[in-house]
């Protein structure tokens, strides 16, 4: 019990190693130093329990006094001390943690029980293995182009968090296989352009060319079209196949620069779709929103957005909110910005499992995405998936992060990114060969510069239906629904009526 409830507060999430040993410790008495970091706390001993060192190879017969139990408790077997205590380390103190046992309904918590206790939880076959790298490539490699075609051009990059997009695509395969046909995304601007070329397939000339020339363009009358506004606020909407070719429409929301405003836009959106196609189940239209960690502790909007989620007449039967954190806020360590333990404490006021994660690892993420998809659909409740990470440049791609956390950023500089860290371990496994990685890497150069040489094609201009297609057929511009009629007049007639107005009555005594 003690390892299902604090389990999490061992595991190793953060990617840098700063935070894996004191991310707690101002705050909670049982994390005292860097130096005990790899000692089992007080609450996860089992001597602390009344057991000793001989009762380590004692079996005990494992049988849940509550019927139904889940997991380990329930599996009715004979198993040594030694072993129940592997068991337990393995299942919630690696790269992933969960916290649920917060939660009131006894099914829901046996159902992560069951998952997070099953021997080798995630281990991925050849095809699966393939996927997950593919991804991360095009991941990781799409940053590392747009810094060297647009070094000195603001993206807000996701490298140090760049297993958010395998993630994504993962969690979205198995909605889709699950019954999803629709799927509403909100976010901020982190990562934003990555995950419209690599989750929502927007051509990639088209957002190149918004590098180069902007993203307002003119009709034959000269008249502006577009939103006018930054590329990584712009929105997307597009119809594509998962990879064992079931179709999803995908839409993701354009962002107002003001953080989480868009999340009760992006309710809104898929209760009026699930109205509107009779999905009473709320089963074939989701919801998913992106967050950062300082904004989803900080923002009133999430809180208030939050409990709205259960209520009869607001739930859109369940949200998957993804936090993407980088363990900073602009310049604030997280220690100087909230009180709880973690960004997403907020999330347990609706009873909202909350899954942690090491971004380093692209298979756990890929597995947790996978999971809360499955608990989403199977219960219609919020979860909440934290990928812990870290952000490799500045709030911008020009802010020095060197003035505000230098020492954070020395670590950074020497650390390698996730491509590196899981082609190797790919490698040493035996899984996949050196050769065959490269050989994708190159592949997804090739992709990335042909739509360059597109986007800078002069006669190249994106199709206008961008943001005037599917439902928005039939809007009208501002231009097609009416015309500034000429409304001067002439001085004469200004004269006249000047004179007119001023001038004072017959018989009338001025004051």
């Amino acid at each position: 019990r003690s390892y299902q409830v604090r389990g999490h507060y061992m595991c190793k999430f953060d990617p840098l190693g700063i935070n894996n040993a004191n991310l707690h410790v101002d705050k909670f008495s049982y994390r005292g130093s860097q130096e005990q970091a790899e000692s089992v706390p007080k609450f996860l001993d089992y001597r602390t329990y009344g057991f000793t060192e001989a009762d380590l190879d004692r079996e005990f017969y494992l049988n849940a006094s509550v019927s139904g139990r889940g997991g380990l408790i329930g599996s009715k077997e004979k198993k040594k001390l030694r072993e129940i205590i592997q068991i337990m380390k393995e299942a919630y103190c690696g790269t992933v943690g969960v916290e649920f046992t917060h939660i009131a309904d006894l099914q829901q918590q046996n159902w992560i029980r069951s998952k997070f206790e099953k021997p080798k939880k995630f281990e991925f076959d050849e095809q699966a293995t393939l996927r997950v790298l593919d991804r991360l490539i095009y991941s990781v490699q799409f940053e590392s182009f747009l810094a060297t075609k647009y070094n000195t051009t603001k993206r807000f990059g996701l490298e140090g968090v760049d297993s958010l997009i395998p993630g994504m695509k993962a969690m979205i395969d198995t909605a889709v296989e699950l019954g999803v046909e629709s799927i509403d995304i909100g976010m901020p601007h982190r990562g934003r352009l990555n995950v419209l070329a690599n989750v929502m397939r927007k051509p990639l000339e088209e957002m190149l060319y918004e590098f180069m020339e902007g993203t307002i363009t003119a009709d034959a009358e000269g008249h502006l079209l577009g939103s006018g506004d930054v590329k990584y606020h712009l929105g997307f909407t597009m119809d594509r196949p998962t990879h064992s070719n079931r179709n999803v429409h995908i839409s993701l929301c354009a962002n107002p620069s003001h953080l989480e405003a868009v999340n009760p836009v992006v309710e809104g959106k898929t209760r009026a779709k699930q109205h509107y196609s009779g999905d009473t189940e709320r089963k074939r239209c989701m919801s998913v929103v992106l967050h950062g960690d300082a904004a989803f502790a900080g923002q009133g909007v999430v809180y208030e957005t939050l409990e709205l989620s259960d209520i009869k007449g607001y739930t859109t039967g369940g949200t998957i909110h993804i936090v993407a954190n980088n363990q900073i806020g602009f310049t604030t360590d997280p220690r100087f910005s909230r009180s709880s333990p973690y960004c997403t404490d907020v999330a347990k006021s609706v009873g909202a499992p909350i899954f942690h994660v090491n971004g380093d690892d692209p298979e756990a993420v890929c597995w947790v995405m996978s999971l809360a998809a499955e608990f989403r659909q199977t219960f219609r409740k919020d979860v909440v998936v934290d990928i812990v990470g870290y952000r490799r440049h500045g709030h911008n791609e020009i802010d020095e992060p060197m003035f505000t956390q230098p020492l954070m950023y020395k670590i950074i500089k020497k650390h390698p990114d996730v491509l590196k860290i899981y082609s190797d371990r790919l490698v040493a496994e035996g899984r996949m060969t050196r050769e065959t990685i490269e050989k994708m890497k190159a592949d997804a150069n090739i992709v990335f510069n042909e739509a360059f040489e597109k986007a800078k094609d002069p006669n190249y201009r994106p199709p206008p239906s961008a943001w005037f297609g599917t439902q928005w057929k039939g809007y009208k511009t501002k231009f097609q629904l009416g015309k500034n009629d000429e409304t001067a007049v002439s001085k004469d007639t200004l004269q006249s009526i000047g004179e007119k107005i001023s001038a004072v009555p017959q018989g009338f005594n001025i004051h």
